[in-house]
């Protein structure tokens, strides 16, 4: 029981036993000391904390809705019998003529993935709210792929209820964007948003992470996507790496920024801005989001900074909120690293302070 009582001070007695030798028989000056132990500890700090430089990027986790569960959504029931098709790879129906039940594949761009739909915004919706009538009857008339497809403002214009949002601003300030004048009609809010699967986020601190990925997806569905891209445009689709290969701690900004805070024009009024310009437009200055009169002020942190003022005030909401300033990081890790750092260092000099005093 003694020697394993002891053992947590061996490592400190060989600390203390190391430095004494280093100071006083190979004559180190005890500066170099501290310098050495601090490259050190960074270095086992590092290693001990490492991750990828490029993070993958995935999904939100998705739930997994049960037969039983679907009891807890509106319309659900009316849903399912699109859903028993259209929900999964493949699906069948009885041949009248001879009776036989025929499976074939569904196609890919008209499955709905069951557990994305009823975590989405329009869970509550019924197929037909958006889907002609006549998508009842199957097999389904071959006029009906000709069906014009709703947008949001054709729901969400002139309602009170979704005032807030602003889809008139938002359409008006899309309508003006690279996107609606290089393309033709067919690019409408679907192309961003798919009102099967879409989920707004609520940007708060918590899910400030959360939020970047997924709208950050919405971009890379098609600029990471040269299938999809090439539905909209006869060009190669431009390898994204190379086009932002000035941009310092690439991987960083990939992961910590939305493509939309570069490459929009910033609407005060609007919770996202939907003006996204042209490629030479896009904000290319550091100073642009590492200041504090940052843009990322009125975009990404604005949710942010509306919920500190609720929590301490105005003053402090204002003044002290984390921005992504040259010089404060917002990466806790190297905060606590800095503290640790500061701490070993008034460490060691008192150890060369006792040193100097016992040896007199």
């Amino acid at each position: 029981m003694g020697q394993i009582a002891s053992t947590p001070f061996v490592i400190p007695d060989l600390i203390f036993q190391t430095i004494h030798f280093m100071t006083y028989e190979a004559n180190v000056r005890p500066a170099w000391i501290v310098l050495v132990l601090l490259l050190l500890f960074i270095l086992a700090y590092t290693v001990l904390n490492d991750s990828p430089l490029i993070q993958s990027i995935s999904n939100p986790p998705k739930q997994n809705i049960s037969k039983k569960g679907l009891s807890n959504f509106k319309n659900s029931e009316e849903n399912e019998m699109c859903l028993k098709c259209h929900g999964q790879s493949k699906y069948s129906y009885t041949n009248k003529e001879n009776g036989k039940i025929i499976v074939k594949r569904m196609y890919a761009e008209a499955i709905v993935n069951r557990d994305d739909f009823y975590a989405s915004n329009h869970r509550e919706f019924k197929c037909t709210d958006c889907h002609s009538e006549d998508y009842i009857t199957f097999p389904h008339s071959g006029d009906l792929r000709m069906e014009a497809i709703a947008t949001c403002v054709d729901c969400h214009g002139g309602d009170e209820k979704y005032a807030k949002f602003q889809f008139e601003t938002i359409d008006t300030a899309f309508m003006a964007s690279v996107h609606s004048q290089k393309h033709s009609e067919e690019f409408t809010c679907w192309m961003c948003h798919d009102p099967h699967t879409y989920k707004i986020n609520a940007r708060t601190t918590e899910n400030l992470k959360e939020t970047i990925t997924y709208d950050n997806l919405i971009c890379l569905n098609c600029h990471g996507d040269n299938n999809n891209y090439q539905l909209l445009s006869n060009k190669p689709n431009p390898n994204l790496l190379q086009k932002h290969d000035w941009l310092p701690n690439q991987s960083s900004h990939f992961t910590n920024v939305r493509c939309i805070e570069c490459h929009t024009r910033n609407e005060d009024t609007l919770i996202v801005a939907h003006f996204i310009t042209p490629k030479n437009q896009a904000v290319k200055k550091c100073e642009s989001c590492h200041s504090k009169n940052s843009i990322l002020y009125a975009s990404l942190y604005k949710h942010q900074i509306k919920q500190n003022i609720e929590k301490v005030g105005i003053i402090k909401g204002l003044f002290f909120s984390e921005t992504a300033s040259i010089g404060p990081d917002r990466n806790n890790s190297l905060n606590l690293l800095s503290f640790l750092i500061m701490g070993l260092t008034v460490i060691a000099i008192c150890i060369h302070v006792f040193l100097r005093i016992k040896n007199k």
